[in-house]
């Protein structure tokens, strides 16, 4: 029998959360957002992955386009693990100072692929204004196409997700993540954001992954 899925610990202390990214979200976010949201995600693919193996038999005759159980428990069984996998990166994007002179691996290869930092900020701020209130801005390298950094527009979880690109920031732009705090102004939550970035942790994951 398959273990179930766990939430993933934070990198930082409950303490340092609310210490620091207190800049990002209000204090009931960094609870509710954590504890509610990622957590909910976990909960639901395993409830989904026990019904898929349950009903396995029952649900995989009935299978249909139009609609069937088994079509909905798959969809859902996306959504909620790219929720779980964005979520755990957004987390360990967070609780730093912003200073990306701590990446200069990281940096050396966006001023390569995007021409400067700032064109890469102005990117990411623009991605991220255009998702929708269910979406994501995410930094990832294209390792399937031209092995570039490119910052993609992702609504809800996985919609204009790219096939074998490896991400490395992950904004969440769901009202969830900023509306507490900053009501409709996702300009002042984005800024926030980058301010907030560990570079530091983020350029470890880029060297992980180019080293894959």
């Amino acid at each position: 029998m398959s273990e179930e899925h766990k939430l993933k610990n934070r990198p930082y202390s409950e303490e340092e959360a609310l210490k620091v990214l207190i800049e990002v979200m209000s204090k009931e976010t960094i609870d509710w957002h954590y504890n509610t949201h990622h957590k909910g995600y976990v909960t639901k693919l395993n409830e989904i992955e026990k019904k898929l193996k349950e009903k396995k038999t029952e649900i995989e005759t009935l299978a249909n386009a139009n609609y069937s159980e088994f079509g909905e428990l798959k969809r859902r069984e996306t959504f909620n693990t790219n929720g779980i996998i964005l979520h755990e990166i957004f987390w360990e994007n967070l609780c730093g100072d912003g200073d990306i002179e701590k990446a200069p691996l990281l940096k050396q290869k966006i001023i390569s692929d995007f021409g400067s930092i700032q064109n890469w900020k102005s990117d990411l701020i623009a991605t991220a204004t255009s998702a929708k209130n269910s979406g994501w801005a995410v930094l990832a390298i294209n390792e399937s196409l031209d092995n570039k950094l490119k910052n993609f527009l992702v609504d809800e979880h996985g919609v204009g997700a790219v096939w074998g690109a490896k991400p490395l920031i992950a904004l969440d732009m769901y009202e969830h993540a900023y509306y507490h705090k900053d009501g409709p102004r996702k300009a002042i939550y984005i800024e926030n954001f980058l301010k907030n970035l560990n570079w530091k942790r983020i350029e470890e994951t880029y060297i992980k992954q180019i080293k894959k």
